[in-house]
């Protein structure tokens, strides 16, 4: 199993996974109320853990059979990649937040409720929304299309999946001492500068892969 396939695959999925939206302000704010913290942070780890599985042994192994398909995906790869890291560096540009009103309004209906209730919402936010499947299955599987060999697939899934749980047990975990960093704007900055060099560099890495380097 190759380390740097491994590094590869941890870097590529915390770029993708650590940004301003619902699921994350969902489980920051779970974190805060200390409702059903571990439970959330699991079903939104193993959700993840899921698709990224998909994408890199399904997908992902599906295109790299497949010559034609694997340049065109491949060069998708490398063209969203270097969107996604341009998109970054003008978030570095002008950071957002998230402060209370995002977390309530990404909770919506969750305010109260029990067990099954939170667990629900949980799922929701991970399922119904179009951009996991976008980064899991389309993008991580594309950046794995250079693979060919079972074990290096398995080493960036693991990888892979190493980020989404640091990210969501340790949001989840860390609420109490995370909620006053995710409000100061130079901290999402220095984010977004080191996603937009995560991206940028694997943008590159594929490229050279592609044109046979």
């Amino acid at each position: 199993m190759s380390v740097s396939v491994l590094v590869e695959g941890f870097l590529v999925s915390f770029g993708l996974i650590v940004a301003i939206g619902p699921q994350n302000a969902y489980v920051l704010r779970q974190g805060l109320k200390r409702r059903f913290v571990a439970q959330v942070a699991t079903v939104c780890f193993l959700s993840d853990f899921t698709l990224i599985t998909l994408g890199v042994m399904g997908v992902g192994r599906f295109v790299a059979e497949n010559g034609l398909l694997s340049q065109i995906v491949g060069w998708g790869g490398v063209a969203f990649l270097t969107w996604f890291a341009l998109h970054t560096l003008s978030n570095a540009l002008r950071p957002g937040v998230i402060d209370s009103a995002t977390m309530e309004a990404a909770a919506g209906p969750a305010r109260g409720g029990g067990r099954r209730t939170v667990l629900l919402h949980a799922l929701a936010f991970t399922w119904l929304n179009p951009h996991v499947y976008l980064d899991t299955l389309v993008l991580i599987g594309g950046v794995s299309v250079k693979f060919t060999q079972d074990m290096d697939r398995l080493a960036f899934v693991a990888g892979a999946g190493a980020a989404s749980a640091l990210w969501f047990y340790g949001l989840a975990f860390g609420a109490a001492r995370a909620a006053p960093l995710f409000r100061r704007r130079i901290v999402w900055r220095l984010l977004d500068l080191f996603i937009f060099m995560i991206m940028a560099g694997v943008a590159i890495a594929l490229a050279r892969h592609q044109l046979g380097y």
